[in-house]
């Protein structure tokens, strides 16, 4: 079990042994949301707090690059792929790159949503450039959607970040049909 804050919001994520689903337990909405639990979400959360100086060697280990010296969002979500038996996108052109993801899976509508789905953000002032990480939950404030995402180089470290869900780019899914 592995316990954060996000502001004033108390996460809990925890894998249940078989055939309990894992769990996402978000206590300041006494809310819970369950996953599968070979969901990646689960995977990802076992690195939460890792940051790229403290854990560098850990994370260079995982992901294959110096997370100091390389944007490393798409990095982590392969890895996380990878450790949770899911087709990564290292065979892609350009694997280091979040913008890659557009190309990875099934496209999924923002109404159909679910955890454990990558969602694909805008990044810098570049057209390549981009954020990738998995979708948590929905979260409104002030009348205005946000997603809580799990993602790997958020604000230097795995960590939840709440980003505006206007500004997705893309929302992919594995492709469970191969």
């Amino acid at each position: 079990m592995k316990q954060f804050l996000l502001g004033s919001l108390a996460v809990t994520l925890s894998a249940c042994t078989m055939p309990e689903p894992g769990t996402i337990r978000i206590t300041e909405s006494s809310r819970e949301i369950r996953v599968s639990r070979d969901n990646p979400v689960l995977q990802a959360a076992t690195y939460l707090n890792y940051t790229e100086r403290t854990h560098r060697a850990e994370l260079k280990e995982l992901t294959g690059v110096d997370p100091v010296r390389t944007e490393w969002c798409a990095a982590f979500v392969n890895a996380v792929l990878e450790e949770s038996n899911i087709a990564s996108n290292n065979d892609h052109d350009y694997p280091l790159t979040a913008r890659a993801f557009l190309d990875w899976g099934v496209k999924v509508s923002a109404e159909d949503i679910k955890p454990g789905d990558l969602v694909i953000f805008p990044r810098g002032n570049e057209g390549w450039q981009g954020h990738v990480g998995f979708f948590i939950k929905k979260q409104i404030v002030n009348n205005v959607e946000f997603w809580l995402i799990l993602g790997g180089n958020q604000n230097n470290k795995v960590s939840i970040a709440s980003y505006r869900s206007s500004r997705h780019l893309g929302i992919r899914r594995q492709n469970t049909s191969i």
